[in-house]
């Protein structure tokens, strides 16, 4: 049997499991792993020095030399510093492995130079990072050899979180603390820990690299600034699920290899809706291993890519007119003592702790819609939300039939007196099984669904962090059953006041749940009716960090303080500006230098075939009208080229960085779609062989 067949034996071989731990370490500092990982608290310095020295004779003993603390820095990416285990050489040049406690708990990169949002200025550079012993350390091979990595959280010299990690275990902290209450209002005293429960399916396209390497927009932005359609788009359905060929299949296969060595439970793989895209989808985990395993996931896939002469893009939207790539974060909430909240049961009209639970959330999404738009925000995510593929921009949320017809039975009456069932799937053919049916359908348009015992937040990005969609669903849960919990507990008839809640929270708050069609114009003025807010961009999105009741909660629950809040909005607004740029930059360097000579070049030989054909006694008046049509063409291409490139010099000039974002968004977003209108038009008349890259046609279909 090979390395690869054998699932069981390599799967998590290069982590530092709990069962290793166990194996390598005291019983009592073991015991007080367990302890801190499931109360927290500080280990002491005796267990630290003991469990760096076991994690770092495991490292060693699997070929690892050097060590890093890797975290999550505000760049949406991982960041990584190495050191050797090697200590300064005795007087005969001899040397030994060590890595102390001290090394183990606290690192100390510089904080100067990630985003910080004004926490943190250049000459200040000081910043800390901190184990965090919930996730397991593991062994990253490249390159470099086989690191030890060491997940961490990363705050600043003056306590602040420059990180994503460090804001979603306080979020976690926060859920865990209100939904014990709200289990406890039900007989529950065994729970002593309630964790988020996180599956995040992954999106992506696959490319061959020499043609990536062609073409400079995808290198410098991660999609194509320019391209006019294939022959043959996604219009047939015929990728989607279809057979995955040859050396995507190899590929898939050395991902899922590497994915199972680092712990991450791949499990799904298939052809996505669009050529050349694809998704890969992993088993359930605790929301901040998740997290930290989807950082895994995406860093492999590219890594991996290159290994088979392929590109992995993870841009929401590599290419105008097909479908963009998301992330879809299934969320829901489990209790250590093996019940998730958010499971129905079979009878869900009668089970009253299910029901408070999905009322609380209801309200929490009903009144953070906004903010939990603008979690799943971002520069890529503008190309895709809103489309018809993805869910709307509007946040809604889906019930299926026969919990809406549940929470219209408690609406009316306050009571709930039945729920509908499943029933039986009739084939029609008798060699067929009859099937069990769910209890309700399901449906791709809705941005946050109820899928059976789990919510599916679709809006993510595929490029994005998921740690700050999931920050923020934690904490706006976390306060409706604050709420809640703060009424329930206070009431002296706890089973009528249950009830009433219920009731009163999905009334006030019905107008968030949706099962209909969320592509269609009129879901647009339905939602508009029903005062649901319609955030269609990253820029407009931000405001809702800092709105009143978002900046409350977070301090609340202490979450983010206001400080925190208003680095991540000025961040965000600064990001968006330079990464437009970015692109209004590789756009201009491609139309100076390569299409406009190009079809300089293409004219010139249409001139030259005029003469030609003229002087022959032919008919030259295809060519004219040809040769017309490329230089209308390329006299407004070069034109929408000047107006772009002076535009780009009036963002420069803005100072502030708020209106700054909001001129590249409405203004120089607009001058980058005239120009590659031109552009992809004249892409449609140009001689194939004189067309300076590779077109949709060539990257979609030949890998």
């Amino acid at each position: 049997m090979s390395e690869f067949e054998n699932v069981e034996e390599i799967f998590g071989k290069n982590v530092f499991t709990l069962g290793k731990m166990r194996q390598c370490l005291p019983r009592n500092v073991f015991r007080e792993v367990e302890k801190v990982m499931a109360e927290g608290g500080d280990l002491s310095k005796t267990s630290a020095e003991v469990i760096a020295k076991a994690m770092k004779d495991w490292a060693v003993e699997n070929g690892a030399t050097h060590f890093t603390h890797w975290f999550q820095p505000l760049t949406g990416i991982t960041a990584e510093k190495h050191d050797a285990f090697v200590t300064h050489p005795d007087e005969e040049g001899r040397t030994i492995l060590e890595f102390s406690g001290k090394e183990l708990i606290k690192g100390e990169p510089d904080a100067s130079s990630f985003p910080s949002g004004g926490l943190r200025a250049t000459f200040e550079a000081r910043g800390y990072t901190a184990w965090d012993i919930t996730s397991p350390a593991f062994l990253k091979e490249d390159a470099t050899g086989k690191i030890l990595c060491i997940p961490t959280a990363f705050c600043s010299y003056t306590g602040e979180a420059l990180d994503k990690k460090t804001p979603l275990l306080r979020s976690e902290e926060a859920l865990s603390t209100q939904a014990l209450r709200i289990l406890r209002l039900f007989g529950n005293t065994t729970a002593k820990r309630v964790t988020p429960s996180v599956g995040i399916e992954q999106e992506y396209f696959l490319i061959d690299r020499e043609k990536y390497l062609k073409r400079e927009d995808l290198i410098f932005a991660g999609r194509t600034l320019f391209g006019a359609p294939a022959p043959k788009g996604q219009e047939l359905e015929d990728h989607y699920f279809g057979a995955i060929r040859e050396r995507v299949g190899a590929y898939m296969k050395d991902v899922n290899l590497e994915l199972w060595k680092l712990g991450v439970p791949a499990k799904t793989q298939h052809n996505e809706v669009a050529p050349a895209q694809h998704e890969l989808a992993p088993i359930y985990e605790n929301g901040n291993v998740a997290v930290d395993h989807n950082q895994l996931v995406m860093e492999t896939m590219k890594k991996v890519a290159g290994r088979h002469g392929l590109t992995c893009l993870l841009h929401e939207k590599p290419f105008a007119g097909m479908n963009g790539s998301g992330k879809h974060d299934n969320w829901s909430i489990v209790s250590d003592d093996g019940v998730n909240m958010l499971d129905p049961g079979l009878t869900p009209n009668e089970n009253v702790q299910f029901l408070l639970v999905l009322a609380c959330i209801i309200k929490a999404v009903d009144t953070h819609a906004a903010l939990l738009r603008q979690s799943a925000a971002d520069v890529g995510n503008d190309h895709r939300l809103g489309a018809n593929e993805a869910p709307p921009a509007i946040i809604s949320v889906f019930l299926g039939d026969q919990l809406e017809d549940v929470v219209k039975q408690l609406v009316s009456t306050g009571e709930a007196r039945k729920s509908k069932k499943s029933g039986k799937l009739m084939t029609g053919v008798s060699t067929l099984p009859d099937l069990e049916k769910d209890a309700t359908d399901r449906n791709r348009t809705s941005p946050f669904a109820f899928t059976g015992n789990k919510f599916e937040f679709r809006m993510v990005g595929s490029a994005d962090s998921v740690a700050g969609p999931n920050t923020t669903l934690n904490a706006i849960v976390a306060e409706a059953f604050c709420e809640a919990a703060d009424v329930l507990e206070a009431a002296k008839d706890k089973e009528q006041a249950i009830h009433d809640l219920i009731k009163e929270y999905l009334t006030e708050h019905q107008r968030i749940i949706f099962n209909g069609d969320g592509y269609s114009a009129a879901w647009v003025e339905e939602a508009q009716r029903r005062g649901l807010p319609n955030i269609r961009s990253t820029v407009e999105s931000v405001s809702a960090l800092l709105a009143k009741d978002s900046v409350k909660m977070f301090e609340r629950f202490r979450i983010f303080t206001r400080a925190e809040l208003e680095s991540r909005a000025e961040i965000l607004y600064e990001t968006y500006s330079k990464s437009i740029n970015i692109e209004a930059l590789a756009m201009l360097d491609m139309a100076g230098k390569q299409i406009i000579p190009a079809v300089m070049r293409y004219t010139g030989q249409l001139a030259a075939d005029v003469r030609a054909v003229t002087d022959a006694g032919g008919d030259a008046s295809v060519h004219r009208r040809l040769l017309k049509e490329c230089t209308q063409l390329l006299k407004k291409m070069s034109e929408a080229r000047d107006k772009l490139r002076k535009e780009l010099d009036k963002a420069a000039a803005l100072e502030d960085k708020k209106k700054q974002a909001f001129y590249f968004h409405d203004r120089i977003c607009e001058d980058m779609l005239e120009l590659r209108k031109h552009a992809d038009a004249l892409e449609m008349l140009v001689d194939k062989e004189m067309w300076p890259f590779p077109t949709y046609g060539d990257i979609l279909f030949e890998v």
